[in-house]
């Protein structure tokens, strides 16, 4: 029923209605970190990244390892559908791609740095899907917090883009938008960080293989 919105982006007038709240409980601690999970109120001296990059479970755990990240959250972003489930993502009628929201000190680690890990890890030209994962919500995208990250996000994208194009794999499809244009919705509590507690569970990475050039 729901098959042609894996491969195109619902319009915002055929997206599934959601909630005026959100009814999800979860955790007010990071099962790895010990930091708050839900962090709408930012310490002073730390910043916001937001990404797109496929199964946000394989992708928040990538970043919860890295010196200078306070804290990460998984959850749903770029879409129509406010307070969204899981299911209701999964369906492609609510136009939001998995996302993983990093909290990070700068001094410690560059927004630069995440941005290129997070070519790295991933593939930036598979359009809607990432691997054997088919749909909207696996889709790249780099959502920006501020104006510095916004030019440092369009350049890095623009280099790693003519690095893959000069080994012919591709165009980047990765959607840039600045974050106040796109809500973040926290997912629930049996997906934030979810490989802390299915060490064993499903990982997808399907990127190019190449690094970030110097």
């Amino acid at each position: 029923m729901f098959s042609r919105f894996k491969t195109a982006l619902v319009e915002a007038d055929q997206a599934l209605p959601g909630r005026d709240a959100d009814p999800f409980a979860r955790s007010d601690k990071h099962v790895v970190l010990g930091t708050p999970v839900v962090t709408d109120d930012v310490p002073d001296g730390l910043e916001v990244a937001i990404f797109g990059l496929g199964c946000f479970w394989g992708a928040e755990e990538i970043y919860w390892q890295k010196d200078g990240v306070w804290s990460t959250s998984v959850g749903y972003a770029g879409g129509h559908t406010p307070h969204p489930s899981y299911e209701e993502v999964c369906t492609g009628r609510t136009g939001h791609t998995e996302a993983i929201r990093i909290v990070f000190d700068p001094a410690v680690v560059s927004y630069a740095d995440l941005v290129k890990a997070f070519f790295e890890v991933h593939d930036p030209t598979q359009g809607f899907r990432q691997g054997n994962d088919v749909g909207t919500q696996y889709r790249s995208a780099i959502y920006w917090t501020t104006p510095a990250q916004e030019q440092t996000a369009r350049e890095l994208t623009a280099a790693y883009g003519a690095e893959l194009e000069r080994r012919r794999l591709g165009t980047i499809t990765t959607e840039l938008r600045p974050a106040s244009e796109v809500p973040y919705y926290y997912a629930e509590e049996a997906h934030q960080q979810y490989l802390a507690k299915n060490p064993f569970g499903y990982r997808c990475h399907a990127n190019t293989g190449v690094k970030f050039p110097d």
